[in-house]
């Protein structure tokens, strides 16, 4: 990957008008558009997608992340051909392993401990994978059992898979199996189910990216990384800006908070010099911010 790429998550504000937003979003040089997934007001992910698809030409459409819980892999996949076929070859599969307890009530699914829904991930994703290649798929696993299971093709040779999450196993299976691994600088998720403790040191991360060399082996060059960036600041003190975000994350250091990808503040060159050096020390080449046209100056510098 020789390029970085910056992707564009709807916020609740503009999918209140998601057609609008996916033209601006293209307008303005994004490379991909993102769907959040969690049920409740707001639309669905997937059909929105595909009316978004309809709107633009060249933006990526994807999903940042669908619950693996919430879907059957196989209507998945079929549903993920679909949407790239709709949109000539331009959709991406975001998954995850799901973290929201309301989610489950409202659905009256029982929500299982995180390794058990890390595990249901990782044969979903193994499922799909094979299906979105072309290929039918009989699988025997722990949590699922699929027979003479088979969808047309998409229109890409290859729809890129993310996963998003943490853990040695997740991201070791990720490793091997996905095309985009997504990191948020997350870690456990707190009593009320929304939110979740920080990791922002760069210790963790240079182990997680570790943990995905591990699992890929050979194929680690052809793995895509990715980061979900919390803060954005155009400002011409970046000092100050840090010292700020560092008083709001517990344990959170200056030197840690200067470099690492989940916060970009300074200067426009300071920002993309910094988004550079993430791919330079972690092979992060691929950011989703949450903001549109403020984002703008800092695409335009990107070139």
């Amino acid at each position: 990957m020789n390029s970085v790429r910056v992707g564009f998550q709807l916020t609740g504000e503009h999918e209140r008008d998601p057609l609008a937003a996916a033209r601006r979003a293209e307008e303005l040089g994004f490379d991909i558009l993102l769907a959040s997934d969690h049920v409740g007001p707001g639309p669905a992910p997937l059909p929105m997608l595909a009316a978004m698809a309809a709107v633009t030409t060249t933006i990526r459409l994807g999903t940042f992340v669908l619950n693996n819980d919430m879907r059957n892999p196989v209507q998945l996949a079929w549903e993920a051909a679909t949407i790239d076929r709709l949109s000539n070859g331009r959709f991406e599969l975001g998954l995850g392993a799901g973290h929201t307890p309301q989610e489950y009530a409202a659905t009256g699914l029982d929500m299982s401990s995180g390794l058990e829904r890390k595990a249901r991930l990782a044969e979903s994703v193994e499922i799909i994978r094979q299906l979105l290649d072309g290929s039918p798929v009989d699988f025997d696993g722990v949590h699922y059992h699929v027979r003479d299971a088979q969808i047309d093709a998409a229109a890409q040779e290859r729809v890129p898979i993310l996963v998003g999450g943490n853990g040695t196993r997740l991201l070791a299976h990720a490793g091997r199996h996905a095309d985009i691994i997504g990191f948020q600088g997350l870690g456990r998720t707190a009593g009320d189910g929304h939110s979740h403790g920080v990791r922002w040191d760069t210790d963790w991360l240079d182990a997680q990216v570790g943990q995905v060399r591990d699992g890929a082996g050979d194929r680690f060059d052809q793995v895509e990384m990715n980061a979900l960036v919390q803060v954005v600041e155009v400002t011409d003190d970046r000092g100050a800006a840090l010292s700020r975000v560092c008083d709001r994350v517990r344990g959170l250091s200056i030197d840690d908070a200067a470099v690492i990808p989940y916060i970009l503040v300074g200067s426009i060159d300071e920002i993309v010099q910094q988004m550079r050096a993430g791919k330079e020390r972690w092979g992060i080449s691929y950011y989703v911010v949450r903001e549109l046209d403020a984002f703008r100056p800092i695409l335009e510098a990107l070139g």
